[in-house]
């Protein structure tokens, strides 16, 4: 949001309270209906013309009050998902611990939960774990009880198309003019009901350039063991946001300042802590800038990658150590360290074997960028994954890991024809890495005979 905004939302405002919330209407606001999918507004109106209160909420109402473009929309109702699914055929049910309702609009999903409350004290212990992890959530409640369980103050605000104001019950709108990231409630207990809560903060801060209020980061890194209950599968989905969500770069930095990137990623981290000024942590901020720059541009990016640059450091020392102590060859080391280190990283953080694998080929690859003889470059820069182990070569000469004239002849080779690459495998014959000759072979002496 700007700064013009801001001054007249606070020095012109005729915002009013009602009932603990401030009401910031729509002359007073930046939302347009515009900027909003045609499809939400569909679910709002439709459910408000069923007699049900609904809203925007969430990040889709912060990113529109800060200029941004929405990832996507969620609404928030009073009404039951049973009975959203009555009001829209395209409609589907979802989840056990949070009952949610998916309505469908051709590729589009806009998801309608339910207001909710905290937990009955009654019934807490049967809600919680022994740690204070939250097991079962579906208790319904009222729109201000909704907004003051959310997370952070700024994804609890709400738009809604009666009247196009927004409500703020938990001072939302003042930390989003501070560029404040906030927990409600108290910290320790928030994080605990949901570790994954700290890596959200570390997301938000990252993405939206916030600074993380005081209280909130306080306990971060002494609670971060939390995350180890969490399900490997679930820290896999939250690792893919914070990594590709553009700033990644940055996420890597506060994760390591609240020490989360070692629960994430124990191995590589241990590396990191002993090689802090060496090749490692270079390598692993150009691969994560690299990221960066690939969404930025619009270009795809994929996990396997991410986690290959990741996990390197681990896999190339253990490959090192297989190749000088038991003695292996260095692709058939590489293998091996390969499957050693993501057999450690699966107790962390998951990884699909649609990732898994290409990852692996991307590390044995760089093994065979050496080998240029013969038909041996051709036969490389055929493989499936060549593309990215090459990229990934490329980073590591960047770092000075690796000779940068290897991969400026890998660049050039994919440049030229068919004609100059037996040329330029040919020359290598001339190089300081050409043959050694053959001794001559010595003739068997002559029979005399005698």
């Amino acid at each position: 949001m700007t700064d013009e905004l801001f001054r007249r939302l606070s020095a012109k405002t005729r915002t009013v309270t009602i009932t603990n919330a401030t009401i910031i209407t729509r002359d007073e606001h930046n939302i347009s209906r515009a900027n909003i999918s045609s499809n939400a507004l569909k679910v709002l109106y439709r459910l408000n013309s069923a007699g049900y209160q609904a809203y925007l909420v969430g990040g889709g109402v912060r990113d529109l009050l800060l200029g941004r473009e929405p990832k996507d929309f969620d609404v928030a109702t009073d009404a039951k998902p049973e009975e959203v699914k009555e009001v829209f055929r395209n409609c589907r049910l979802i989840g056990r611990r949070f009952r949610l309702a998916h309505v469908f609009f051709g590729r589009e999903t806009i998801e309608v939960a339910t207001f909710r409350s905290k937990n009955d004290a009654e019934g807490r212990d049967e809600h919680q774990s022994d740690q204070g992890m939250i097991l079962r959530d579906n208790v319904y409640g009222t729109i201000e009880e909704d907004a003051l369980r959310r997370d952070f103050s700024v994804n609890a605000l709400y738009y809604g198309v009666e009247d196009f104001s927004i409500i703020d019950y938990a001072g939302g709108l003042q930390d989003l003019e501070m560029g404040r990231l906030r927990l409600l409630g108290s910290p320790e207990q928030r994080y605990r009901e949901d570790p994954v809560r700290m890596l959200r903060a570390v997301r938000f801060a990252s993405k939206l350039g916030f600074i993380i209020d005081h209280e909130s980061e306080s306990c971060i890194a002494e609670l971060g063991h939390l995350l180890d209950e969490v399900p490997a599968a679930r820290l896999f989905e939250e690792v893919l946001k914070l990594f590709m969500g553009g700033t990644a770069l940055i996420a890597f930095e506060k994760l390591r300042h609240y020490d989360l990137f070692r629960v994430l990623f124990p191995e590589t981290d241990e590396v990191l802590r002993f090689e802090e000024h060496n090749f490692p942590i270079t390598f692993v901020n150009r691969g994560l800038e690299n990221t960066d720059n690939r969404i930025a541009d619009g270009k795809p990016v994929t996990p396997a990658f991410l986690f290959a640059v990741l996990l390197w450091e681990p896999v190339r020392l253990l490959a090192k150590e297989l190749e000088e102590e038991d003695d292996l060859p260095p692709i058939e080391a590489m293998q091996e360290a390969g499957y050693e280190v993501l057999k450690e990283q699966l107790q962390c953080v998951s990884l699909p074997k649609r990732f898994s694998i290409p990852m692996r080929e991307i590390w044995s690859l760089q093994c065979r960028f050496k080998r240029r003889s013969g038909k041996q470059a051709q036969c490389l820069a055929s493989h499936p994954r060549f593309r990215a182990a090459y990229d990934f070569l490329l980073l590591r000469a960047e770092a000075g890991e690796t000779d940068m004239a290897l991969a400026d002849w890998w660049t050039k080779y994919q440049e030229v024809d068919d004609g100059e690459r037996i040329k330029m495998v040919n020359a290598l014959r001339g190089s300081g890495r050409s043959q050694k000759r053959r001794k001559p072979r010595k003739k068997p002496p002559v029979n005399s005979g005698e």
